[in-house]
Formats: structure tokens, sequence, C-alpha cells
């Protein structure tokens, strides 16, 4: 299993690259001293050293976390605006409660302050999957969405719809393992 890195292990390496950032910088400085030909390329290696370093400190200082729902199935994200419009991709069978906590799932992990809103104040991620109702053709399917907010992290006003009907359409595990 892959761990994920925490923010003690960011900050670990911001201190260690900033370390060799010092030793570059003093060997830069040596080499304009001195007159060395290679002085100018630790210039540029010491400041690349700092852009890594300053990148690293702030991944020490924001946690990289992803919410867990129980119930949750696996998703992809297959399309992103980057705005307020988001599309998740999950496999079928999938019940209702197992959509509804997937599309909370998704709508925790893809909050983000950063996200532009044009003109809105919400986030709108649907989620779909593809069938094959017969050879060589692939149907998407909507099955639900949710709309939370882009200004608050922990929305209590999430708004989950859920599409029955199209939910009925898919065929059930029996029949995928038969299939």
């Amino acid at each position: 299993m892959i761990s994920v890195p925490t923010t003690a292990d960011f900050l670990q390496a911001a201190q260690w690259s900033a370390i060799l950032t010092l030793v570059c910088g003093a060997i830069a400085a040596a080499g304009f001293l001195f007159q060395w030909g290679i002085r100018f390329r630790f210039v540029g290696v010491t400041g690349f050293m700092i852009v890594l370093t300053v990148g690293l400190f702030a991944l020490g200082l924001v946690p990289l976390t992803r919410t867990v729902i129980p119930g949750a199935v696996r998703f992809s994200t297959v399309y992103d605006s980057g705005a307020g419009l988001a599309v998740i991709a999950v496999d079928p069978p999938i019940t209702e409660e197992e959509l509804t906590a997937t599309l909370q799932q998704a709508a925790s992990n893809l909050f983000s302050v950063g996200r532009l809103s044009v003109g809105q104040d919400k986030l709108l991620i649907r989620a779909r999957t593809i069938t094959h109702p017969r050879p060589g053709v692939s149907q998407p399917i909507y099955l639900g969405q949710i709309r939370r907010s882009l200004l608050e992290r922990n929305d209590p006003n999430m708004e989950i719809t859920i599409y029955r009907d199209n939910l009925a359409k898919l065929p059930k595990s029996t029949d995928v393992n038969n299939g």
C-alpha cells in the first residue's frame, strides 16, 4: 500500500531542501568570487532550489487530505471545468445509497477555494456511468448530481438529486457477472 506523505514529511523535506539551497548559493557565490566558469549554472540551480523549497514548505502547511465517506464507491473525475461544473464516472451496478455516499465524497474531495466562480456560488457535480445496450454501442447515463457551495468547505446545505429512473436502467450485479 502506498502511504501518502504527511505535512510533517513535507516540512522535513523543505528543511533539507533549504540546506541544499544554501549550499548551492554558497557555491554560486564562491564561483563569482573565484571567477569559475560554472558560476552561472549554480545561479540557475540556486533559483530552482528556492522555488522547490518554497513549494515543499507550502505543502507542509496545507494538509493533503481526502474525505472517506462510508459506503462510497470508487469514482474517477472525467470532466472538471475548474469553476462550477465537474463530472464523475462510476461503475455499474451501483445502489442509491452508494451513489449518494459517492456524490458526497466527490463534493468534499473536489472542493477548492481556488475555483473560479463566474457569477455562480455553487459547484455542480454530476455522476454518470457508461452502459452497453448492444455490442459496439456505448451509452452514457447520468445517475445523479450534487450541488454544493463554492465558498464553504463544510457545506451543510448540499442538494443531492438521484435520477431513480436512470438508476433502474442499470444492470443488476448478477447481470454483470453473467454477461
